[in-house]
């Protein structure tokens, strides 16, 4: 049994963990301080699931996903997440974030700043209602895709494995700097699209749109 580490017990990091435990892995779930603070959030809302700390969490887990607001970035432990395959599925809000015209890719950013893991954009584009509704068993007909970016061949093939275990088609779209192409201000940021739908918009969808 793999274990699944997950960052950050918002909205979306709980609907991850959910599908991790029906997918059958054993997942841990740290928020962003004592585990005792989310215990309860996490023992009713994804039962299975284990709080811990963000240090334990990498430390223990096969992958990690992070489910973090990007600012949050540089609190990551680096070191626990070292050699770790690791899906960022953070995105960047310029509501939050600020006006960044020098970032071109978050996923980049944050690879940048953990040079001894493999970073792997997945798991940002859809919104966290469809993924907790959407998970289905391969080759179902109205299964949906989850769109991958990554630099590394062999954590692109391991993430898409993640993804398919979890219940979407994984749909490889390029390296981490195309993970610009799954952020908000994208046509595929929201939508909801299956694996020939994904596809088609990964090729042809223009850079991201961020307003002056």
């Amino acid at each position: 049994m793999q274990t699944i580490g997950i960052l950050g017990a918002g909205k979306l990091g709980t609907v991850v963990a959910r599908l991790a435990v029906a997918a059958g892995y054993r997942v841990l779930v740290a928020g962003s301080g004592d585990p005792a603070r989310i215990s309860l959030i996490v023992e009713v809302v994804t039962p299975g699931a284990t709080a811990v700390t963000a240090a334990e969490a990498a430390a223990k887990s096969d992958i990690v996903i992070l489910a973090l607001p990007l600012g949050k970035y540089r609190t990551l432990p680096v070191a626990e997440l070292r050699g770790k395959l690791v899906l960022d599925a953070m995105n960047y809000w310029w509501e939050v974030d600020g006006i960044r015209d020098d970032l071109r890719s978050s996923s980049a950013q944050v690879q940048a700043f953990l040079p001894e893991s493999r970073v792997v954009k997945a798991l940002n584009h859809m919104g966290y209602h469809d993924l907790d509704a959407g998970p289905r068993p391969a080759g179902a007909p109205d299964r949906k895709a989850i769109a991958i970016a990554g630099d590394d061949p062999v954590a692109v093939r391991e993430a898409a494995a993640v993804v398919d275990t979890l219940g979407f088609d994984p749909v490889a779209v390029g390296g981490l700097a195309d993970g610009v192409r799954l952020e908000p201000g994208t046509p595929i940021f929201g939508a909801v699209l299956s694996q020939e739908q994904m596809q088609g918009y990964a090729q042809s969808s223009p850079p991201r749109i961020v307003p002056s």
